[in-house]
């Protein structure tokens, strides 16, 4: 789903195949990468490259379908189920490692927001994670969520799950009923 966020962007900013499945990759694997070389961890797409496979073929499905794609409802739910999941599994990665609370939230927000913002940058477009309804909160919610729990004496498997569902139900929230963090007045 972030590859085709990606792959949009790019058609809309008129670049070639080539650039649109490079600007694919960003929002695909951009976080993911960056909490890894902070983590001083192997890269995750190095070692199972099917990602890229599956990061490219989300460029190039956007590349013919763009219009589809971009007006295509369940995109935005489905989008919400990868941020909940990046967030988590990014917070489960820097506890897997020992990091305690602050830590896990910064990589669980950045495994789910930095290559959606890259994705940005690079298209030349203002950040939407940083202006967007509720969106890095949401993975922060999850990330703080499961660090809390996966702390005191909660499962592995209930840690994850319920700073899924929170983060997932955030993030739904902010769609249903347009919520977003206040704004400085002019």
């Amino acid at each position: 789903m972030f590859a085709l966020s990606g792959g949009v962007a790019a058609v809309r900013r008129d670049m070639d195949l080539f650039g649109v499945i490079m600007l694919a990759f960003l929002p695909a694997v951009g976080g993911g990468t960056l909490r890894d070389l902070l983590l001083d961890q192997p890269v995750f797409w190095l070692e199972d490259s099917v990602v890229l496979a599956i990061a490219a073929l989300g460029g190039v499905v956007a590349f013919f379908a763009a219009n589809a794609v971009d007006n295509w409802k369940p995109l935005r739910w489905a989008d919400a189920a990868g941020l909940a999941l990046f967030a988590v599994t990014g917070a489960v990665k820097a506890a897997d490692l020992g990091y305690g609370l602050p830590i896990m939230m910064i990589m669980g927000v950045m495994t789910a927001t930095f290559g959606g913002l890259l994705r940005d940058v690079v298209a030349n477009r203002d950040p939407l994670v940083l202006k967007e309804d509720i969106y890095a909160t949401a993975a922060l919610l999850g990330a703080l969520i499961y660090g809390v729990l996966i702390r005191s004496t909660s499962t592995e498997a209930f840690a994850f799950f319920a700073a899924l569902a929170a983060a997932f139900a955030l993030r739904g929230a902010a769609i249903v009923f347009k919520l977003s963090l206040p704004r400085p007045r002019a």
